[in-house]
């Protein structure tokens, strides 16, 4: 509700800035000017809005007053700036080249999006807290008190954490005046007192959710912890998903050749970069493990000077790592060394959204180390997916285990319009050289 309440605000701003600006200029023939204006400022308002999507400006977790939050609107200010400069300019479609308009039009814009968002969200952060209760102290838990306690912006005041063996204090702790949400770990549903007290409870107007439900809903990721293979059988069906899959793999195959056929515009370029870099073959073929635990070969620009693996194996890739050139460093940062998979795409070895494509060799500890791992491959791998998008290139077991979370989170709600916004974000990932 709040992303949709922030889009209104914006789609308000954009026209009301138009309008104020159209009145500044045209006092005397406002509505001919205004007709005149409408349709190409509402061209640019849509790419506008796209811009603060990529940009993050409609994700809870942004929202909050700091230097990260307006650094983003600034950041989205000034490249909308440029698409619009660049659309009425190259673009002379509609007979109009407004550039005092145009200027005059942002400046209102800007001071007061910026104004309005500041108040928004002090007013999210401060007001209409909802006091929130967790029964269960385990690891899941903590992780979650601690993300409320570092979001306040996500509108949840954390009262205590309640050990589900401390019966009487939960039944004082539920009679709190204002208590709005309980948070209930999975070791609570055991004990029959506790179960026999929320069941009192209920007349009391609280928000009872599961601790794996509150904890997927807030942070993006599902709790390894607080889940078992019934909560597989109630949320990965898939029988659900079976029109879903096949326009999808319509969509691959369509954007997959649209963007290769494109892509192959750089491939000259690139290849003369990296063979001033690193001499050796332009392309770089590794078996990776696909939908169902079927292997394929996936294809990529090299990166790596030749034979780095040769005495060493295969091993993560660490931060600063020597193996990696100059040239190969930037097309990892802006992921065009993955551009080839647009070929794995149309051969629907991958999809273009979807979790990591992992190694053979780091497959066989991680389904040691982390439960319910082989879950990943329910679906086909991504060139890109909500993994990669909100958690840096893993280089470590652990690192696996929180993508996990967030690929079992994919994979339960996966649809068209996550996986849109998964690829918008995967754009502002390329342009700002955020890779690895």
């Amino acid at each position: 509700m709040r992303k949709i309440n922030l889009l209104l605000i914006d789609i308000a701003l954009l026209y009301g800035s138009l309008v104020a600006m159209l009145g500044l200029r045209y006092q005397s023939n406002f509505s001919e000017e205004y007709q005149i204006h409408l349709l190409p400022f509402t061209i640019i308002f849509v790419i506008w809005l796209i811009v603060f999507y990529i940009a993050g400006l409609y994700d809870p977790r942004t929202l909050r007053n700091s230097i990260f939050f307006y650094s983003r609107l600034f950041e989205a200010v000034i490249v909308s700036t440029v698409v619009s400069t660049s659309f009425f300019y190259l673009i002379p479609f509609f007979g109009i080249a407004p550039k005092t308009n145009l200027a005059l039009f942002i400046i209102i814009f800007a001071a007061l999006e910026f104004g309005i968002r500041s108040l928004f969200n002090s007013i999210v952060e401060t007001k209409f807290k909802k006091l929130t209760l967790i029964v269960g102290n385990n690891d899941q838990a903590q992780e979650l008190a601690e993300f409320i306690r570092e979001n306040p912006q996500l509108g949840y005041d954390l009262k205590e954490i309640i050990d589900s063996q401390q019966a009487v204090h939960l039944s004082e702790a539920l009679a709190t005046p204002d208590l709005d949400t309980v948070v209930i770990s999975p070791d609570a549903y055991h004990i029959s007192k506790v179960t026999e007290t929320f069941y009192k409870a209920l007349g009391r107007k609280i928000n009872f959710y599961s601790l794996a439900t509150f904890y997927e809903r807030l942070t993006g990721r599902v709790p390894l912890g607080a889940i078992n293979q019934i909560w597989f059988l109630e949320n990965l069906s898939e029988g659900s998903k079976q029109t879903y899959e096949i326009l999808k793999r319509i969509g691959d195959i369509v954007f997959g050749l649209i963007f290769g056929v494109l892509s192959l515009l750089f491939y000259p370029f690139i290849i003369l970069a990296m063979q001033l870099d690193s001499r050796g073959p332009a392309f770089y073929t590794q078996i990776r493990i696909g939908q169902h635990g079927k292997t394929f070969k996936l294809i990529k620009f090299r990166s790596m000077i030749l034979n780095a693996e040769a005495k060493t194996g295969a091993l993560w890739s660490p931060n600063n790592d020597t193996r990696v050139g100059k040239v190969g460093r930037f097309l990892r940062k802006t992921r065009l060394d993955e551009i080839p998979q647009f070929w794995n795409i149309v051969r629907g070895e991958m999809s273009l959204v979807g979790p990591r494509a992992e190694r053979p060799e780091f497959h066989e500890t991680l389904k040691k180390e982390i439960p319910f791992y082989e879950e990943r491959y329910l679906v086909k791998p991504g060139l890109s997916g909500w993994a990669q998008i909100n958690y840096s290139y893993g280089a470590s077991v652990k690192d696996a285990g929180e993508k996990l979370k967030y690929d079992l989170y994919y994979i339960k709600n996966r649809s068209f319009l996550l996986d849109i916004g998964i690829v918008l974000k995967t754009i502002r990932t390329a342009i700002s050289q955020a890779g690895k």
